[in-house]
């Protein structure tokens, strides 16, 4: 098994090792002592843990009421290990072992929190687990003193901690029926919640970085800077953030939140427009949205968190990227131009190839989805299934969590797509498709341009 796992490239060890936890997951779930009633399925407990560990938030029974604290607390342990990388786990065991960590593992863990130089990844990993729990616990805190009633128990701790986990890896597993939808008016909890999340999808290299230009402006050191990659993943980050709050607003202020105050709309307006990027969680019912609202949220949860964060989606430097690209053609300058600084050609290209890839995929999966589940039912009937279905499927590739209602009544063959939608997400379909693909010989020629048509 060792010589096996020797041969294989960086990006085939990742997939293989969330594959492998998840099965692990699956395994604790379906013990007697995970479930209040003594049983679960197969297929229900392998979405569960492939939900838990790609930290989407989809389910298909209620965390709260289902599952025991055993149950639960497999759950949560599985989140903390998606979120943060399965990879990074292993460096820390090789750290408290005393063995020094190869350049291949180097090599590994830099695939999953790129862009970072070989020689940082042992200090990024530290710095990781200091930040993660640091956060975390702050947030465990916060809540904990924060819910309404100001009940002090051991439950409130552990509800908590769940939902401070939950939060910043991105998650969207709530021990409340409900979700949030109870603490719609409660900015506390709103504000608390969304900071996590913000603070789990900027991703570890910039929270590092951030860090790290804090300490310098504090100390009045003229040389601090951020990189262009920092200051595209904030730039876009919070214009993502304040587009989606106002449209959310305009669209369901005579809606959804008619009978809801102007401070409570604004709220609400924000929360849904941080949590709809990756997180999961909600506080409307997404059913009673209008259904330029749900396109919103769809084109959010399709651009997801920032790279090497807990969450999924293309990323908001893709996103980002391809608007430069166009905005630059239109004025005639150099493609990748932003912020006094030149994007690479072939950052600009693989920007491009993830995007459409991921568009294709959605596309596929979401038809396929519905061949499975509108079984049966006339045309009519089911064009109105149409928005749903592609909701689930988008929130399933972005590893959101949002869901119309329709996770738990998929089919078997449904789950099993929803299933692949969240682990192609939370991987990234290029990093995937770097894993099947064999190396190709590099060519010493080049064909000849000629021009095509294209408008």
């Amino acid at each position: 098994m060792k010589n096996v796992f020797r041969h294989l490239s960086p990006q085939q060890v990742l997939p293989l090792s969330f594959l492998g936890f998840v099965l692990f997951g699956v395994v604790l779930l379906v013990s007697p002592w995970a479930t209040r009633d003594g049983g679960m399925s197969i297929v229900d407990a392998l979405f569960t843990a492939t939900s838990a560990v790609c930290v989407t938030g989809l389910i298909v029974v209620d965390t709260g009421t289902y599952f025991t604290p055993f149950g639960q607390g497999v759950i949560l342990g599985l989140i903390q290990v998606g979120g943060l990388g399965i990879m990074t786990f292993s460096v820390l065991f090789y750290r408290l072992l005393g063995t020094g960590i190869s350049l291949r593992d180097r090599i590994i863990v830099q695939s999953s929190f790129s862009p970072l130089n070989k020689g940082d990844v042992l200090e990024l990993v530290r710095s990781i687990f200091i930040y993660t729990f640091l956060i975390e616990a702050t947030g465990t805190l916060l809540l904990f003193f924060g819910w309404p009633g100001g009940s002090v128990s051991w439950r409130c701790l552990w509800v908590a901690i769940f939902h401070s986990v939950s939060a910043f890896c991105n998650a969207g597993f709530s021990l409340f029926s409900d979700s949030l939808m109870s603490f719609q008016s409660n900015w506390w909890v709103n504000v608390i919640i969304t900071s996590l999340i913000i603070c789990g999808g900027l991703g570890f290299v910039v929270l590092t970085e951030l860090v790290h230009w804090a300490k310098k402006r504090l100390q009045q050191e003229r040389h601090a800077r951020l990189s262009l990659h920092s200051k595209i993943v904030l730039a876009t980050t919070g214009s993502l953030i304040l587009g989606g709050t106002l449209l959310f607003l305009m669209l369901e202020f005579n809606n959804s939140l008619v009978t809801v105050p102007l401070h409570g709309k604004i709220l609400a307006s924000y929360f849904q427009s941080v949590t709809a990027r990756t997180a999961g969680f909600n506080t409307v019912n997404l059913y009673n949205l209008a259904n330029p609202t749900l396109f919103v949220l769809i084109i959010l949860m399709f651009i997801g968190a920032s790279p090497g964060s807990c969450g999924g989606g293309v990323k908001t430097i893709n996103a980002a990227i391809l608007v430069i690209m166009a905005k630059n053609r239109f004025k005639g300058r150099e493609e990748g131009e932003v912020f006094k600084r030149t994007i690479p050609r072939e950052t600009l290209s693989r920007s491009v190839t993830i995007i459409l890839s991921s568009v294709v995929l959605i596309s596929v999966v979401a038809c396929l989805v519905m061949i499975a589940e509108t079984g049966g039912y006339t045309h009519s009937e089911t064009r109105g299934k149409f928005l749903e279905y592609l909701f689930e499927t988008v929130s399933a590739f972005g590893t959101v969590g949002l869901s119309m209602g329709v996770t738990s009544t998929l089919t078997t063959l449904g789950k099993i797509l929803i299933m692949i939608m969240m682990f192609l997400g939370r991987l990234g379909p290029l990093n995937l498709a770097f894993s099947l693909a064999k190396r190709t010989p590099v060519t010493k020629f080049q064909y000849g341009e000629e021009k095509v048509f294209i408008g």
